[in-house]
């Protein structure tokens, strides 16, 4: 796949809550080349942070050519992420990551907690057929998310940890019902590693395919530094999540 290094210019860029923020730039090589799945990588000039910073990519505009990130801040990257203003310019590397979301026709089920939701934006607008999707989150304020989803989902579900909306309990608790209720062909998640985890098992347990973006610290993003890799489960070959994947079938992760 092709990967382009180039200049781009912030458009906007402002918060969705007190620590989560939208970041849209117009970086036209990037947004053309995008797929489901894949992620930028940042570097801000005359800041003090040393490696480039990794994002997924959660919405493209080819028409605009334009990119959208969602990210939480977290530490020094992003706080100066946070700093941007519309005409900015900052260097961005991508789309990077071979292994995407399958588009593939048919319903599927996407299900993710925290800023592992923005992926699955972009995803959900590509898809040929609307999905599903499961939004979990700690409480009712996290649900925010289910606006960027409203457009371009069939049905629209939540849970929450502390029952404040939703069904109460974490996300893998309402995928029963969901699959009794919809013809569910796929499955693809992205969220912390114990959600991952658990929906996996409960694809498996239903005998669907299952996807899933991993998340690794990744210093170089091109598969130079090795710090990404994990052993498969299936066969013992070890991937480079920056190239190899993000995205893997559940069965190499769990």
């Amino acid at each position: 796949m092709k990967k382009f290094l180039e200049e781009a210019a912030v458009t906007a860029n402002g918060p969705v809550t007190d620590t989560v923020y939208k970041l849209d730039c117009r970086a036209p090589q990037v947004a053309a080349a995008a797929l489901p799945g894949q992620f930028v990588n940042i570097a801000l000039t005359g800041r003090n942070t040393f490696l480039r910073r990794p994002f997924g990519i959660a919405g493209v505009s080819a028409k605009a050519r334009e990119i959208t990130i969602i990210y939480r801040i977290v530490g020094t990257g992003t706080e100066n992420m946070a700093k941007l203003r519309t005409g900015d310019r900052f260097s961005i590397e991508g789309p990077l990551g071979e292994g995407t979301f399958s588009t593939k026709p048919g319903k599927t089920l996407l299900v993710g907690g925290g800023v592992g939701l923005a992926p699955l934006i972009f995803l959900a607008r590509r898809l040929p057929d609307k999905p599903i999707v499961l939004v979990g989150g700690r409480n009712r304020e996290e649900l925010f998310w289910t606006d960027f989803f409203a457009e371009n989902a069939e049905k629209l579900y939540v849970t929450t940890d502390d029952g404040s909306a939703g069904m109460k309990g974490f996300a893998v608790a309402a995928v029963p019902h969901i699959l009794q209720n919809h013809a569910i062909g796929r499955i693809a998640v992205c969220g912390p590693t114990a959600m991952m985890r658990t929906v996996a098992e409960a694809a498996a347990a239903a005998g669907l395919p299952c996807e899933v973006s991993v998340e690794k610290r990744m210093a170089c993003g091109i598969g130079v530094c090795l710090g990404c890799t994990f052993e498969s489960k299936i066969d013992g070959k070890r991937y480079k999540v920056c190239t190899d994947g993000p995205v893997f079938d559940s069965r190499e992760v769990f």
